[in-house]
């Protein structure tokens, strides 16, 4: 792998305006699973349901109560850190080369890292807020209450900042990604299978002189990348990291 680190090294040494897209990949050394290998969280049935079904927006309407029954036990990981891949590229955005982060991932492990730059698609998991009146909550709030999170203010029903099932992206957080790619001269695709819409569509924005893909297994994009590297991300950064 050393020979492809170089490369990438190189080519993140000539770029000037670099954006970085990633996937669950990214966060699985930090102890978070991903979704949609074939041991991931999506392989498995919740009392004869699928993820999909559960964290839906019309079962959180329906059946608050057992998707935060779910909600806690598989998506919120607290004890989580920000591993290579997070630190290496707030050194990259301190030096002004990242113009930005555009992240499939909710678990917030970017901003803990320090960057400012990050587009969360699917939101957060550290953000909620109450559905009659806004206030919005830390994760504490939702880990710290039993059944139905309910409002200090006005005991609403509090809901993750997530983009669930049946749910559209923010549409500012779009147009932020969609302005940083287009504008970019490198992208670094990392963690992802690019199967999920409509966010792996949004790589179709860019048109930049390097593409980067960085994934254990084929993603559609592979054939335009400049730059293949077929491997672990984390340990793709640790090599990178390394002087």
């Amino acid at each position: 792998m050393t020979e492809s680190v170089e490369k990438l090294k190189e080519i993140i040494r000539r770029s000037r305006r670099i954006v970085f897209f990633g996937g669950a990949g990214v966060s699985t050394a930090s102890g978070i699973p991903d979704f949609r290998s074939e041991d991931g969280l999506y392989s498995e049935r919740y009392q004869g349901l699928s993820p999909e079904t559960i964290l839906s927006a019309s079962y959180f309407m329906l059946h608050a109560e057992e998707f935060y029954d779910y909600y806690r036990k598989h998506m919120i990981y607290p004890d989580a850190r920000p591993n290579a891949v997070h630190r290496y590229l707030y050194e990259l955005e301190k030096r002004d080369k990242l113009r930005g982060i555009i992240t499939q991932n909710i678990d917030g492990l970017h901003k803990e890292a320090g960057n400012k730059r990050v587009y969360e698609l699917h939101g957060s998991v550290r953000e909620n807020y109450c559905v009659d009146c806004e206030t919005e909550y830390p994760v504490e709030k939702i880990l710290q209450s039993k059944g139905v999170p309910r409002c200090d203010k006005c005991g609403g029903i509090i809901k993750p900042w997530v983009v669930l099932y049946g749910e559209m992206p923010d549409k500012y957080t779009m147009i932020g990604a969609c302005r940083e790619l287009s504008g970019a001269d490198t992208l670094i695709v990392a963690g992802t299978s690019l199967k999920v819409e409509p966010a792996a569509s949004l790589i179709n924005e860019f048109n930049g002189k390097n593409l980067v893909v960085i994934n254990k297994s084929p993603t559609p994009s592979d054939e335009r990348a400049t730059l293949l590297i077929r491997a672990d991300v984390e340990e793709v950064f640790r090599e990178l990291a390394e002087e």
